[in-house]
């Protein structure tokens, strides 16, 4: 089974969007490089260094499916009904999106609460990971203990005020490994393993 990676750009001060859920300079760095590449949508190509395409394609080829919330769900309108990672979107809401356009053909599914998100998002994944945006629904999933590694693409930016990365209120005390460092133009990825 792979691991469950809790995963998004994040700001110095701990957010991973403004106030108005945009991101602002944090996603800057994908589109200040020589590498294009893309996830798994061949139609949402970026551009990034060298160091940070190998880290991001060896991490997006272990992918098979992405949990996000209802709010992210909305403001991207689904991604038009292509997951932007891996091949299933998972979406933690207690309102399907019955007259959402891409309903009947998008492979995306909807759960009525972060374990039931995670639990059917890892049938669907199999033996590759599952990727969990950051925000409220990541960070139910940690405190659940549903995270085995957190990736955060560290931006070196504060934003003063916006969406927590880790939700609102934050998790629990919890202890991780070491990081792995990935220096990349304008972000630093940290890889880190929860200690169990």
């Amino acid at each position: 089974m792979g691991r469950v990676v809790l995963f998004a750009a994040g700001s110095l001060d701990g957010y991973v969007g403004r106030d108005d859920d945009m991101p602002g300079p944090l996603f800057d760095w994908y589109a200040n490089g020589d590498v294009e590449m893309t996830f798994s949508d061949p139609d949402r190509p970026f551009r990034v260094t060298a160091e940070t395409a190998e880290f991001l394609t060896d991490m997006a080829t272990r992918v098979g499916v992405m949990v996000c919330g209802r709010r992210l769900f909305d403001i991207t309108d689904g991604w038009g009904g292509v997951p932007p990672n891996g091949e299933h979107v998972v979406v933690v809401t207690h309102r399907p999106a019955d007259d959402w356009p891409h309903r009947a053909t998008a492979p995306f599914t909807f759960a009525p609460d972060v374990p039931a998100a995670i639990g059917r998002a890892r049938e669907l994944a199999g033996d590759r990971d599952v990727t969990v945006s950051a925000g409220d629904v990541g960070g139910q999933a940690l405190r659940a203990g549903l995270v085995d590694r957190v990736v955060l693409a560290l931006v070196p930016v504060v934003l003063g005020s916006g969406r927590p990365y880790f939700g609102a209120g934050g998790p629990p005390e919890i202890q991780f490994e070491d990081p792995v460092v990935v220096q990349g133009r304008r972000v630093t990825h940290l890889v880190y393993d929860v200690r169990r």
